[in-house]
């Protein structure tokens, strides 16, 4: 008897901690198939942390469940519908694809997410999930620490928000110098032999010239700030309060975009549109472009002669540090299948299914085992964008970014067409940047 008696005492201690663990708030809630946010914007969904690592292997799609897909047309749409077909046929659970473009899923989530008329996973461009995060409108990613493990860092970092992994990253892109092959001889390794090479081939009366960016777009000088030390948010984009486009490193890639005004490039600004400078290039009348991969298929139509390569070294020995941007599938926090829609959104970036995503459309898959796929690494231009990739920095996905924009594109105008000190141009900017942040967060 005593010998029972110590047995149920063990068994009764052991389930105790066992329903003890249960209740602990790491796995997702499932009261009836609903998962919601709560008070403080979190969702209940595993922490990112190593005891996890187990855990991420248990969830199953629950009873009954059926999901809708948001994703864009076209090539994408249809790599969608075979993804939802091949995780029917292996989990059994129906999957309808709707579309609805990856920068419209974000904003139509506010409203139908909470009404429950809104997808169970969506696609959606990174630099929305810190607004989306905040709002409590998506589950964190239920298999973190495996992503941490299998994806480049860019992927990473632009999908997490406040040290919390939401996204599941299906393709990342930036841009990289394209160059007419039959006009270049020799392939730069840095800017200094894009600038010689540009001084023999520029003849402004002629409409020819070696090099040509967006010269007031943030987005693409980006990569001159960051690569001279500048950047725009401390912590790694995360600190709006630390905004580092007025440092020193700054100063110095505005002191460097006036010497590519004055050497090579002898336009203002308004004459150095997007479209001139496609036409000029697909034209041969223009040896380097920086561009991303969108442009591709233009070129190619065109029957120019081209190539990729990464962004050559700037004069401090630096990779310009593009900016990147990270497409992911994210899970709706008003799901009813939040088990089934993310281990949807797991089995559609598995390394078998990204492959096939970049051979239905060509885009780039930002998993590490991808990085030396035979068919991606043969890819002159694919091979090209991700090497560059992995020196880029994704755009900041935080609330306070889209008060950048405006502000830093006038200062990079005034640098370039007025020749106003770098210096004085930026910290303008930067003072614009913190009173709109402010005016933003004082709700006014």
């Amino acid at each position: 008897m005593k010998s029972r008696k110590m047995v149920f005492l063990t068994f009764t201690l052991i389930m105790v901690l066992i329903l003890a663990a249960c209740s602990g708030g790491n796995a997702p809630a499932n009261n009836g198939g609903n998962t919601t946010p709560n008070n403080s914007g979190s969702t209940n969904t595993p922490s990112n942390t190593a005891n996890n690592a187990e855990e991420e292997e248990e969830y199953l799609p629950e009873e009954g469940a059926s999901l809708i897909v948001w994703d864009n047309k076209d090539a994408e749409g249809e790599w969608t519908r075979f993804v939802a077909e091949e995780f029917t046929k292996q989990y059994g659970v129906p999957v309808k694809v709707e579309d609805v473009g990856h920068t419209d899923a974000p904003g139509k989530l506010k409203t139908d997410g909470p009404a429950g008329l809104a997808a169970d996973v969506f696609a959606a461009p990174h630099d929305h999930a810190g607004s989306m995060a905040a709002q409590g409108l998506i589950l964190e990613n239920f298999y973190a620490d495996e992503y941490l493990g299998n994806f480049m860092d860019a992927a990473i970092t632009g999908t997490t928000y406040e040290g919390k992994l939401y996204g599941y990253p299906t393709n990342i892109e930036t841009y990289a110098l394209f160059y007419n092959k039959d006009l270049v001889t020799e392939v730069p390794t840095t800017f200094e032999e894009v600038i010689a090479q540009s001084k023999e081939y520029t003849d402004k009366a002629q409409n020819k010239f070696g090099f040509m960016m967006e010269v007031a777009n943030f987005y693409f000088v980006y990569s001159i700030i960051g690569g001279h030390g500048g950047y725009v948010f401390g912590n790694s984009n995360t600190d709006a309060n630390d905004i580092g486009l007025n440092n020193e490193g700054a100063v110095a890639a505005g002191e460097f975009m006036l010497r590519l005004k004055k050497e090579i490039l002898p336009l203002n600004n308004e004459d150095i549109t997007y479209d001139i400078k496609q036409s000029l290039f697909n034209e041969g009348t223009l040896m380097y472009n920086v561009d991303g991969p969108w442009a591709v298929k233009g070129h190619r139509d065109a029957g120019l002669n081209f190539g990729v390569i990464p962004m050559p070294k700037l004069e401090n020995g630096n990779v310009p540090t593009s900016f990147s941007g990270i497409k992911g599938l994210y899970v709706n926090a008003y799901t009813k299948y939040p088990e089934a829609a993310s281990l949807y959104a797991r089995f559609a970036t598995s390394e078998e299914m990204l492959l096939k995503r970049f051979e239905m459309t060509g885009e780039l898959p930002p998993h590490n085992a991808l990085l030396e796929n035979e068919a991606i690494k043969q890819d002159e231009i694919a091979s090209a964008f991700l090497t560059q990739a992995q020196s880029a920095v994704p755009m900041p996905n935080i609330p306070e970014m889209p008060a950048v924009w405006g502000p830093a594109g006038a200062a990079l105008a005034a640098i370039w067409n007025e020749q106003t000190p770098p210096k004085e141009a930026l910290d303008s900017a930067v003072q614009q940047i913190k009173e709109a942040i402010e005016i933003q967060n004082s709700g006014q």
